[in-house]
């Protein structure tokens, strides 16, 4: 089978451009293309260049949708509003769209439900292999432990993230919500301030703390009666999450359209 042609969406960010280096490396796969916002001063300028890789003679576009028709496969970490668009330019082309976009909405959340009867949309909070493993391991310990154990789940991040707890952190509580046989929605206290009282037993508490340029760092706690469990991911290159979209792009292609995550790609 020929290498897959993939793009990357919003190339020129540092997401962007590990994702870039990403697919250079990796075998199977080339670079086809990359986008920026429109009066980016980064349009036509040599997506290699913008990744640090030296000229690859593709220069990074505003048009996007001109691109997919062109491309295998698109790799989008951008923002919930755009990755819609392009879930549905990815449904048009029929393509595979790898998307580690977080801070979706309910009504965005639908929207890619909709683009993925006819795109191959894979989706996570978190591309890496050590997370996904780890959210493995959160579940079935909230399985095994009853609710004597309170579960705590502590991220942080550096100072520009956008979106709080990360998609990554909610991952997490939803894997520990499984475990429980409850649904995060009505188990997930996300801050506590003031006088909030006694914490309610079978409660999923996040911690969201912000700073610095730490890439993220998660921990998940189950707090009993005189011991503790922490399991624990910390993340000291975006390159892992590169790495990891690049895997689920690959794995992505000839399977029919739908809405996969990481637990397909590693067979978890």
């Amino acid at each position: 089978m020929s290498e897959m042609k993939l793009a990357v969406m919003g190339a020129g960010g540092r997401m962007g451009q590990a994702l870039v280096r990403a697919v250079h490396d990796i075998e199977g796969c080339v670079v086809a293309g990359g986008t920026e916002q429109a009066g980016s001063d980064l349009v036509g300028h040599d997506i290699g260049e913008v990744a640090g890789l030296g000229a690859l003679g593709l220069a990074l576009t505003d048009d996007p949708l001109a691109l997919m028709a062109c491309v295998d496969g698109i790799l989008d970490f951008t923002a919930p509003a755009a990755s819609n668009v392009f879930a549905d330019f990815a449904a048009q082309a029929r393509i595979v769209h790898v998307i580690g976009t977080t801070g979706f909405s309910l009504e965005q959340e639908q929207k890619l439900q909709a683009a993925a009867r006819h795109a191959t949309i894979i989706k996570a909070g978190n591309m890496s292999l050590g997370v996904n493993l780890a959210t493995a391991l959160v579940e079935q310990m909230a399985k095994s432990l009853d609710d004597s154990f309170d579960i705590e789940v502590v991220e942080m991040h550096h100072r520009h993230k956008v979106d709080a707890p990360s998609g990554t952190a909610l991952m997490l509580g939803e894997a520990a919500a499984r475990g429980r046989g409850v649904t995060l929605e009505d188990k997930a206290v996300r801050s506590r301030d003031g006088i909030v009282g006694e914490r309610q037993r079978g409660d999923i508490g996040f911690a969201t703390l912000r700073g610095g340029s730490v890439i993220g760092e998660h921990t998940v706690m189950f707090a009993g009666e005189g011991e503790r469990i922490e399991i624990t991911h910390i993340a000291n290159d975006r390159a892992i999450f590169a790495r990891g979209a690049v895997k689920a792009a690959l794995w992505g292609r000839g399977k029919p359209p739908g809405l996969y995550s990481m637990k397909n790609v590693l067979g978890l």
